[in-house]
């Protein structure tokens, strides 16, 4: 191995951090419950539209200094798109070949943007089965597999080094509330509520995580019971969180509780947020700010003030012939309607009426 390409490539890397700035936190005002300040953590402003950026920076780190990506190496990762645009981004930094193992049900703009930098999309009509071909194109190429869902919790330094939660609370610094009731966050790896909720206890803050899941993800059911061996023969149609299977990089043990989310709920909440903010996110997003919602509600009835903090995970723009397609909802069978009359009812009178009882 070639100890000055690695350090080159390291170099780089730190290089392409050093020019980036760090990701806004905006406080979104809430009609209905004064006494409670919202706040969103706009992750979609990297320079690869993502909160992946930032694990694929630190995977492609994790890599090089453990001597797996090496000059020449080919990087494979099974993903359902936001991690592969960030990773394909670094493997063109470093001029290594890049290849996305995806459901085909991906995204034609995510598909798009892994192209655009230079790296190679291999569809998957069984989105289960990803990982296992991913494996198949690294012995057959000798590539090194990045495994995302393994090392999502591991490759990230959760005591500081600028993670997320670092990041996160010293913006909060200034605030009426810095310590917020809630932070909120939806797991595709679990990497990013691993680093939540380590940092959280490392800095013994009285804040507590909850993880929400969207429906087909077996996260939810894991958390509650504690089975590894849990499946489900279907994928999540909210691109970039839930999964089929338990994964090893998602901790429960370090979130406080979890919440299942609808898909027309979360759907209905990123047609709300446009509303909200003058722009479009990501399903992920709607399905935190589903669940935000929910927590806020049960806040006012104790009568609690506080914060409560979620992540703008990624644009909408990257779903333009999905969410936000009403030809796509309509054929999936999914209808935003109660959800919608819900989220309103809830932020501009402050009552959080059940979505099924609208219906």
């Amino acid at each position: 191995m070639s100890r000055h390409w690695v350090n080159r490539s390291i170099e780089k890397i730190e290089a392409d951090f050093n020019r980036s700035a760090d990701t806004h936190l905006f406080h979104l005002p809430l009609p209905g419950h004064p006494e409670i300040d919202i706040y969103l953590k706009d992750e979609s402003t990297h320079p690869t539209g993502s909160l992946k950026h930032r694990l694929a920076r630190s995977l492609f780190l994790y890599g090089l200094c453990n001597g797996w990506i090496t000059e020449g190496r080919a990087i494979i990762e099974a993903s359902s798109g936001s991690t592969a645009v960030s990773e394909a981004y670094f493997a063109r930094l470093l001029g290594l070949q890049f290849i996305a193992v995806m459901p085909k049900c991906t995204s034609e703009e995510k598909i798009a943007q892994i192209e655009f930098a230079g790296g190679q999309c291999h569809l998957v009509s069984d989105p289960t089965k990803i990982q296992d071909i991913a494996l198949e194109i690294v012995q057959e190429t000798g590539g090194h597999f990045l495994d995302q869902f393994t090392y999502a919790e591991r490759a990230t330094d959760w005591r500081g080094n600028n993670n997320i939660a670092q990041s996160l609370f010293q913006q909060l610094e200034k605030e009426r509330h810095p310590d917020p009731r809630w932070v909120v966050m939806s797991a595709g790896t679990g990497g990013t509520s691993a680093t939540l909720g380590r940092f959280i206890r490392y800095q013994k803050l009285h804040t507590e995580l909850c993880v929400v899941d969207p429906e087909n993800s077996v996260f939810y059911d894991f958390f509650v019971t504690g089975d590894h061996s849990l499946t489900c023969s279907t994928g999540s149609n909210i691109e970039g969180i839930g999964r089929p299977r338990v994964e090893p990089s998602f901790i429960p043990s370090v979130v406080d509780r979890m919440l299942q989310v609808p898909d027309p709920a979360s759907i209905a909440s990123i047609l709300f947020l446009e509303r909200l903010l003058g722009r479009r996110v990501g399903g992920s997003t709607g399905t935190n700010f589903y669940g935000l919602c929910q927590l806020i509600s049960e806040m006012s009835d104790r009568g609690e003030g506080g914060s409560v903090v979620t992540l703008i995970c990624d644009p909408g723009e990257r779903y333009l012939h999905t969410y936000f397609d009403e030809g796509w909802r309509a054929q999936k069978g999914i209808d935003v309607t109660p959800y919608l009359e819900q989220l309103e009812n809830f932020w501009f009178h402050g009552v959080w009426e059940p979505a099924e009882q609208i219906a």
